[in-house]
């Protein structure tokens, strides 16, 4: 193939606010040897974006990128190296950075095939979602069947994809969220407690007096003590975030460092208890092996959407080039779900 694509894609220029995207088009060049050309069916609006428009997410780029950490689509071409046969496949990947956009150049050995009759939106919500979740809770902190977990942010992407898997593996979830979403966070499996509630700790530790086996914290901040006296002896704290810290002002790097710096410490204490920091991205500079992992991972996440164990949680949908509207609907806090961009 030696034509080219005319892409459109959205571009995020410096520090703005949601409304100071741009959109432009461009040309793609063909897929080189290893690659594909994949158009984009759906990608969406991740935390990672609210925190890279403020230049608060922890190795973004240099501004101007285009955002968009992971998108589903069908392979249009492939280079040379790649089997033609992919040509018509639908496929998922996390790219990081480079999906809010009609169409994609990537590595073909980054793509999971995504399983037929499944909606692109739909899977969309269970690509970066579905595998921070599930190597959090089956990879990281090796949660069983009986035991309990506390879940921050029940309704969220991540933490509504959390509360599946943990229900539909036998576990107890117990899940803070808005009182608007607790008939929501409910319905997943989760018992639902208002995460604003001034004794928030205390009423945590009343659904579970002996403590719980693990707890998935993307807030950070000050509350991630709370957090850690939850555990019982022999559970695990999963740290993913500091949304809390969103807004301070100063270099992105410092409150992650800070609240790792607070993680490893806590480690070093006699009582049991552990404290991860989870990062999706850990071993990828041995790609072979870290590609295999997430393609392993996120299979076994879309063969449960498919077998319909896994709910998927579609907050919106909206055209790509309205994607400003797009990251502010998903900063307000008022859905539940992931807000997906379809081009």
């Amino acid at each position: 193939m030696t034509t080219r694509t005319r892409v459109t894609e959205v571009v995020m220029p410096g520090l703005i606010e949601p409304d100071g995207l741009l959109i432009q088009d461009r040309d793609l060049p063909a897929p080189a040897t290893g690659q594909v050309l994949v158009r984009v069916e759906a990608t969406g609006v991740s935390f990672a974006e609210q925190q890279m428009r403020r230049g608060k997410y922890y190795d973004q780029p240099p501004f101007p990128f285009v955002p968009g950490y992971d998108f589903v689509g069908t392979v249009e071409a492939t280079g040379e190296g790649v089997d033609p046969a992919m040509v018509g496949a639908r496929v998922a990947a996390v790219v990081k950075i480079g999906a809010w956009a009609t169409h994609v150049l990537t590595d073909a050995t980054h793509l999971v095939p995504v399983p037929g009759g499944i909606d692109p939106a739909d899977a969309e919500t269970l690509i970066v979602n579905g595998i921070t979740a599930w190597q959090m809770l089956h990879t990281i902190a090796k949660v069983q069947c009986g035991q309990r977990i506390v879940v921050l942010g029940a309704n969220g992407g991540v933490g509504s994809t959390l509360v599946q898997l943990a229900a539909d593996a036998g576990i107890t979830v117990i899940g803070t969220a808005a009182t608007r979403h607790h008939d929501h966070v409910r319905s997943l499996g989760a018992t639902p407690v208002d995460y604003r509630a001034p004794d928030l700790p205390a009423r945590l530790r009343s659904l579970a007096p002996d403590g719980v086996d693990a707890v998935f914290d993307h807030v950070g901040g000050p509350g991630i003590q709370d957090s850690w006296r939850l555990l019982r002896r022999g559970g695990t704290l999963v740290s993913y975030g500091s949304a809390a810290t969103k807004d301070d002002l100063g270099k992105s790097q410092l409150p992650v460092l800070a609240l790792v710096g607070r993680l490893l410490v806590w480690n070093l204490l006699p009582n049991g208890r552990r404290a991860h920091f989870y990062n999706l991205w850990a071993g990828h500079r041995r790609p072979t092996r870290f590609y295999r992992r997430l393609r392993d991972d996120l299979t076994q996440v879309l063969e449960r959407l498919a077998a319909g164990t896994l709910a998927p949680q579609v907050a919106a949908r909206l055209p790509l080039v309205e994607a400003g509207r797009a990251l502010e609907l998903a900063e307000s806090h008022t859905v539940a779900g992931k807000v997906v961009l379809v081009p």
